[in-house]
């Protein structure tokens, strides 16, 4: 059994179950879902998790989301705009969570609490994301204009920067390789596991199973505005785009983004998505005879260093097991965000992963990394793989940028 670093904040819970889930297709930047607000994207995947379990809007006791660029004029409403449109009854309260990378795990954590502590039977859990919407941005010209200083910023591109270190978000993943002297090469062989294992989970079926089609659609309820998703050139998206073979070869002609092993080809593809899922009490589901995915068992997040901010899966799965009183041999699948690949790979050296237990269907190399949906996809996706292989114990795990690690274990029930 692992010992838990002594900060780490950590959590369990004995009555808690991931009913079911879903996704968008996530899309590659300025693609088909490029002009979509995350509001609307968020709405899509609540509405659809709530159709998929069965679950009525007016079971719902709180709606909580997560989403970090404010990529919409609207953006102060997401929670609550994704729970009136989802159906969810006027009178339940929504709000929104911001823990970076690892806002997703956190959404469900935060679900978890509320369920336990018997806030709410049932829990609408969302992440949405648009990383094609994040605004050129201006922070000093509320007062005017001097000459010479206007500065308007690519907020995607500067949020990378972690001023605390000094240093970009790839610059943590270059600190990781040489700590852990990861090449180049073995970075890049690295990501064409990830899209090897992504195009055989899309071509099997499996990630279909989690994913619904997005296409113009207007979301309506009485006593308010409706809302729309319209896409670009009559669109419709019914896969992730950015799955594709990529050989060791092909990946190797890519140059370096960071001045060192991480490239565009083998760090996270930026991508828009939303996913959702529902988070209930086990006596909810058995009263709508319900078979839940999951049982949420515990999570924990950790702080690190800000400049290795990419090694914080390592502490938080480690205070996780401590906390389950588990250790890691008795972990059949695990998920660790592929931020990039040099830290995925610093993170798996570290803790001793089996890579046949490690990001089985592929990671965000190949499947992109919406920020706030990606730590919801990581939960459903593992808990599908638990399911189709009859196996018990399963993790979900992601780093924070400016340094923090999240992680998230789940049960298969039914393999008990």
């Amino acid at each position: 059994m692992s010992q838990s670093p002594p900060r780490a904040v950590t959590a369990s819970w004995t009555d808690v179950v991931l009913v079911d889930g879903v996704r968008t297709p996530f899309v590659d930047y300025n693609g088909a879902l490029g002009l979509v607000s995350p509001i609307d994207l968020g709405i899509k995947v609540g509405r659809e998790v709530l159709k998929k379990t069965g679950i009525e809007g007016e079971a719902i006791g709180t709606v909580i989301c997560g989403s970090m660029a404010q990529a919409s004029y609207d953006a102060y409403m997401l929670p609550r705009h994704v729970g009136l449109y989802s159906g969810v009854p006027i009178e339940v309260p929504a709000h929104l969570v911001q823990r970076v990378c690892g806002t997703g795990i956190e959404v469900l954590s935060q679900a978890a609490d509320a369920v336990q502590l018997g806030r709410a039977d049932a829990a609408l859990c969302v992440g949405a994301e648009s990383m094609s919407r994040n605004p050129v941005a201006a922070y000093t010209h509320r007062g005017g204009f001097r000459m010479g200083q206007v500065e308007f910023k690519d907020f995607l591109w500067e949020a990378l920067l972690d001023p605390a270190a000094n240093v970009a978000m790839g610059g943590t993943a270059e600190n990781l390789a040489r700590r852990h002297q990861i090449s180049r090469a073995e970075v890049d062989q690295f990501a064409a596991r990830s899209f090897a294992r992504a195009v055989a989970a899309q071509e099997s079926g499996f990630l279909a199973g989690e994913i619904v089609e997005v296409t113009d659609e207007t979301f309506a309820r009485d006593g308010i505005e409706p809302r729309a998703i319209k896409l670009k050139r009559g669109d419709h998206v019914t896969a992730d785009t950015h799955i594709r073979p990529s050989s060791v070869e092909a990946l190797a002609k890519i140059r370096p983004a960071f001045g060192g092993v991480q490239t565009g080809g083998n760090s996270s593809a930026v991508v828009d998505g939303a996913a959702a899922a529902v988070v209930a009490s086990a006596a909810f589901a058995k009263a709508r005879g319900l078979s839940p995915l999951s049982r949420i068992v515990a999570a924990a997040s950790v702080g690190v260093p800000p400049e290795i901010m990419g090694i914080g899966p390592v502490p938080a799965i480690q205070a996780l097991l401590a906390k389950a009183g588990l250790s890691l041999a008795d972990i059949d699948r695990i998920e660790i965000n592929e931020a990039f690949g040099a830290q995925a790979m610093a993170c798996a050296r570290e803790l001793g992963i089996d890579e046949d237990k490690f990001n089985v269907n592929g990671g965000a190399i190949a499947i992109g990394h919406p920020l706030a949906a990606t730590g919801i996809r990581l939960a459903v996706t593992v808990s599908r793989e638990l399911k189709r292989n009859g196996l018990r114990y399963g993790i979900a795990s992601a780093c924070i940028g400016g340094g923090q690690g999240i992680a998230m274990l789940v049960e298969n029930m039914s393999a008990r």
